[in-house]
C-alpha cells in the first residue's frame, strides 16, 4: 500500500456499526473499507490525488458515521438517491461536491470504486417527466456521469498519489 496518512478523523466507530449502517442502506459494505472507515471516520487523506481516465481528481473526505455530522453517510445517500444511478453508494466527497462511490451494479459482493460527477446530473424522475424517458433510459442517462476508478477499495487507496 502506498504511504497514506489519514487526517482530521471524527471519533472512531465500531466495525459492527459500519456494517449495520451499510445494511440499513441495503448494501453489504466491503471488509477493507469497513476496517478503514471504522478508524478513519470522516477523515481526509494525504496524498489525495487519483486519476479518472486521464483526469486528475482529488479525494476530499470519507463520509462520516457520526449522525450529527453534515456528511453523515446515510443523509448523503438519501439526499443523492434520486440522482445517483441504482447500485451506487457514496463513501467520500471530492472538494467540488462530486462523490466517490461503491458501484454494486456488476456484483453485490465486490463493488467497484467509481467517481460520480454531479455536473449535469438530473434526478431520474425529472428525466422521465421532462424528457419522456423510460425508467431504463433514465437509469442509462444517470450512468453517463459514472467513471470507473478501481476494482476494490484497497486498490483505490493504492492509486492515491501526490
Amino acid at each position: 500500500m502506498s504511504k497514506i496518512e489519514w487526517q482530521f478523523a471524527d471519533a472512531a466507530v465500531s466495525e459492527e456499526y459500519v456494517k449495520k449502517t451499510g445494511s440499513e442502506l441495503g448494501f453489504e459494505l466491503p471488509e477493507d473499507y469497513i476496517k478503514c472507515v471504522a478508524l478513519n471516520n470522516g477523515a481526509n487523506v494525504e496524498p489525495d490525488l487519483f486519476n479518472v481516465g486521464n483526469k486528475e481528481k482529488v479525494f476530499g473526505t470519507l463520509l462520516s458515521y457520526d449522525q450529527d455530522n453534515d456528511e453523515y453517510i446515510v443523509d448523503v445517500f438519501n439526499s443523492y438517491k434520486a440522482t445517483l444511478p441504482n447500485g451506487l453508494v457514496p463513501f467520500a466527497f471530492d472538494p467540488a461536491g462530486n462523490l466517490i462511490c461503491f458501484d454494486y451494479k456488476e456484483s453485490k459482493d465486490s463493488p467497484f470504486i467509481v467517481f460520480w460527477e454531479h455536473e449535469n446530473a438530473w434526478e431520474k424522475e425529472m428525466l422521465m417527466k421532462e424528457e419522456g424517458l423510460t425508467k431504463e433510459q433514465a437509469e442509462e442517462h444517470a450512468r453517463e456521469n459514472v467513471f470507473y476508478v478501481a476494482k476494490t477499495f484497497t486498490e483505490f487507496l493504492n492509486k492515491l498519489h501526490d
